[in-house]
């Protein structure tokens, strides 16, 4: 019979070791960034900061100076001018291999959906020594096949092929239902001629030019794009709580989509719900009570820093450990993969080695658990299969 395992408060903390399996993020800018164009990936807001205020002047701010100077050879918590100056002088590549071979994270689900001059999930993955898989975003797939698209017939063809044919390759979906319309969606799939319906009156607009009129907003439209996805099986990500101001924040609470989760369940599909803060709890909730329901809170440690233990704590007071992930939902800037994934594992090996010095946990179930949110559960949830092997 094995002996029960003793713990001693005065060892050192639990290791959280690598590698991590980051489930939602993605890609980096390959060009250079002024110091406004940096600053900018700081932040949520869609604005410049206030006159006589820097975005540095955050959580978020203060854990890229924590945590990325030493990676280029400064001092933690140097002067940002200091910091943006050694970046210059290193350049966007070598920044990028540096800041993205330092994170322990060797597998990235990347969402491809975003606009820019981004590096391609191989770029990144080469850059880290790591591997990627593709997330596809159902909204941009939806706009681009209605860029080609004369009529609703050819639109709804040409999104039913394309969600196929993605399906054959991408890890999973995800959905931003959130920014264009809310989570207070209908729950049920749409009929037919509704879709149809919806389809015409959106080409027709889109006709009519705009960047607004180009968005697929109409909620018929974005619930026949769920239900699509939700078919093929594969996981479907949901972003939930805050983001950019294009969304309105009180219609992204994780509680709104009750009813689309109990009616979506019999399809097979998981679904993951995103960040969620300052819903998370809401989002543990429902990851405790459905059996196809996942969460993560990886954009809210990246911008709670030095608080992002509390968050993580209150995810994990009710969702079961199976059932949580980790993500950085990096975008842009490398030193969003470095801080997110610091920022991760100081949050539960803290909390991890409290729980154990109380003696509510053994040391055992935490090593298990920590290895469950670091990339166990994404490899089963995404059927990523056994480790890949780090290069170097």
């Amino acid at each position: 019979m094995e002996a029960a395992e003793q713990t001693d408060p005065t060892e050192p903390p639990l290791p959280l070791l690598p590698p991590l399996v980051d489930h939602h993020c993605h890609g980096v800018v390959r060009s250079e960034l002024g110091s406004a164009a940096f600053e900018a990936f700081l932040t949520e807001s869609d604005a410049p900061a206030a006159l006589g205020t820097t975005f540095f002047d955050s959580q978020l701010g203060f854990a890229v100076r924590r945590w990325c100077p030493p990676l280029l050879g400064l001092e933690p918590h140097c002067p940002p001018a200091h910091y943006l100056a050694r970046r210059r002088e290193l350049g966007a590549r070598e920044v990028a291999r540096r800041l993205l071979s330092a994170t322990g994270i060797s597998e990235f689900l990347v969402d491809t959906g975003l606009p820019g001059n981004l590096t391609t999930p191989q770029e990144l993955a080469l850059a880290a020594g790591g591997t990627a898989h593709e997330i596809v975003r159902l909204e941009q797939l939806a706009e681009r096949i209605a860029d080609t698209s004369l009529t609703a017939d050819d639109f709804l063809t040409g999104v039913a092929d394309g969600i196929r044919e993605a399906a054959r390759t991408a890890a999973g979906f995800k959905s931003v239902a959130a920014y264009r319309y809310g989570l207070d969606f209908e729950p049920d799939p749409p009929g037919p001629g509704a879709v149809h319906t919806a389809a015409e009156r959106w080409l027709a607009r889109r006709g009519q030019g705009g960047t607004a009129a180009a968005r697929v907003t109409d909620p018929v439209l974005l619930r026949h794009l769920l239900w699509s996805a939700a078919y093929t099986g594969l996981p479907l990500q949901l972003h939930t709580g805050f983001g950019d101001p294009d969304l309105r924040l009180d219609r992204c609470d994780p509680l709104a989509l009750t009813d689309f989760v109990r009616a979506v369940r019999p399809t097979g599909c998981t679904l993951i719900l995103l960040h969620g803060y300052p819903y998370h709890r809401g989002a543990a909730y429902l990851a405790a009570v459905f059996p196809h329901v996942y969460a993560d809170v990886g954009l809210a440690l990246s911008h709670t820093g030095a608080r992002a233990g509390a968050v993580l704590g209150e995810m994990l007071e009710l969702a079961p450990f199976g059932k949580v992930l980790f993500s950085t939902d990096a975008y842009g800037l490398p030193e969003l993969y470095v801080v997110g994934a610091r920022l991760f594992r100081e949050a539960l090996t803290g909390l991890l080695t409290h729980w154990v010095a109380e003696g509510a946990w053994s040391r055992r179930d935490a090593r298990r658990v920590a290895a469950l949110l670091g990339a166990d559960n994404a490899r089963r949830v995404y059927g990523l299969g056994t480790p890949a092997p780090r290069a170097g």
